[in-house]
């Protein structure tokens, strides 16, 4: 049965009910009056009226049982026209029901309808109800906004396989010229081959990077991410001395400061990812005897993580673009040589998003860069004294193991990329 056909019968079923009831109380109470009308007076009689031939006398007897016989006819009548009057009711109202219940509904056709047109491969289709803002209404433009969302995600997921199949060419074809140039020339020497060999293993290396770097993405585009208390200190010293001995194996000076008690909610894998990228990035492509430094601070109810190196630096028409997967920024005189997956600043702002915050960058290319992640902060609780109690920004001469005066733009910590989100 479907919903035309029982919103009609309900309609009917409920306004027949209720003339049932009205016909019903009316029945009782006009039996009630007959029943209880004064019988005739005694007294009263018809008398032979002359010169009426075949007038007769009717004893109060008589007319008492003429009128209850009339009284039990039109009783009878009431009961037979209210029972035709409620058939033809129920007859006019199911179909009047049908129809007005048909014109409620069209809106709910027509969704019907846009969502068998729609496929996986095209979810341009919109439903565009108008109309007045009623319940249908909303939920058109509920359904129109699910639409664009999804058409958005499907698009977005597209590009991406678009985007993982040609990064996953290059090295292919690289691994595969090279391996059909050798095999080519009978006469390829120890050396040759070795080349060839020491080209095929970064190609591999940099595909198992660009793997790896696609899972991660994949998984912290989905909500399974911990959340937990974090000092910000603990994840600025972990990721200092991880990269201590690639910085120094570069000529690199790494600083590191961060002050306790600077506590965030998050996942700490998550985070320590996005730092280890951004000074992935920053070892990368610093120039030899230059300083790479890594600090956190709080500002208000911000807390922040930031990393600045003296590298090539980005230009401003670049910047936009470089949280974009796959973006690489041109070779530098400082580049080490290896080339990246082009995902690690976007892994970056998708778990800094991902925690409620945001992740800025202030960069003047021959001058260097700086990124800061700026998270929520946390009350502090169940933590020594003091630990929870931060000191307000200082400048950045007046931290510990600050460069002296290094050729870059001081902004630890007053002026850090674009100041606090809003």
């Amino acid at each position: 049965m479907s919903i035309r056909l029982r919103l009609a019968f309900i309609y009917s079923v409920v306004l027949c009910l209720l003339a049932a009831v009205v016909v019903g109380a009316i029945y009782l109470a006009l039996a009630h009056g007959l029943a209880n009308e004064p019988a005739p007076v005694s007294a009263r009689q018809v008398q032979t009226v002359p010169g009426q031939p075949g007038s007769i006398t009717i004893t109060p007897v008589q007319l008492e049982t003429a009128q209850r016989i009339a009284n039990e006819s039109a009783l009878y009548k009431l009961r037979t026209y209210s029972l035709a009057a409620l058939l033809v009711l129920f007859a006019a109202s199911f179909g009047i029901g049908w129809l007005v219940a048909g014109y409620l509904l069209k809106p709910i056709g027509r969704i019907t309808g846009v969502a068998r047109e729609i496929t996986a491969t095209d979810l341009s289709r919109r439903i565009d109800l108008g109309g007045p803002d009623d319940e249908l209404r909303r939920l058109g433009d509920t359904f129109d906004d699910m639409l664009g969302r999804l058409d958005d995600s499907f698009a977005s997921q597209r590009r991406f396989i678009q985007e993982a199949s040609h990064e996953l060419r290059n090295p292919l074809a690289v691994i595969r010229t090279n391996l059909e140039v050798t095999l080519a020339d009978p006469a390829a020497s120890r050396e040759d081959l070795r080349h060839t060999a020491e080209v095929v293993e970064r190609s591999t290396e940099r595909m198992s990077r660009l793997v790896d770097d696609l899972l991660l993405y994949a998984r912290n585009e989905t909500p399974a991410l911990e959340h937990e208390q974090i000092d910000a200190a603990s994840l600025v010293e972990e990721a200092a001395e991880e990269f201590q001995a690639p910085a120094e194996a570069r000529g690199l000076h790494l600083v590191w400061s961060a002050e306790p008690g600077l506590l965030i909610l998050g996942d700490r894998n998550a985070l320590r990812q996005a730092l280890a990228n951004l000074l992935a990035n920053a070892t990368r492509l610093a120039p030899a005897a230059s300083t790479v430094g890594v600090r956190a601070g709080r500002e208000g109810p911000w807390v922040w993580l930031a990393v600045d190196d003296q590298g090539p630096g980005i230009a401003e028409a670049d910047q936009p673009a470089v949280f974009q997967r796959f973006w690489r920024g041109p070779a530098s005189s400082g580049d080490s040589g290896e080339r990246r997956s082009g995902l690690g600043l976007t892994i970056v702002r998708q778990v800094v998003e991902a925690h409620g915050g945001e992740v800025k960058l202030v960069s003047a290319p021959g001058v260097g860069s700086t990124f800061a992640l700026w998270l929520p902060a946390v009350v502090a609780t169940n933590v020594a004294p003091g630990a929870g109690t931060v000191a307000a920004p200082r400048d950045v001469a007046e931290l510990p193991s600050a460069p002296p005066s290094p050729p870059t733009r001081q902004v630890w910590p007053a002026e850090l990329p674009g100041g606090p989100p809003g």
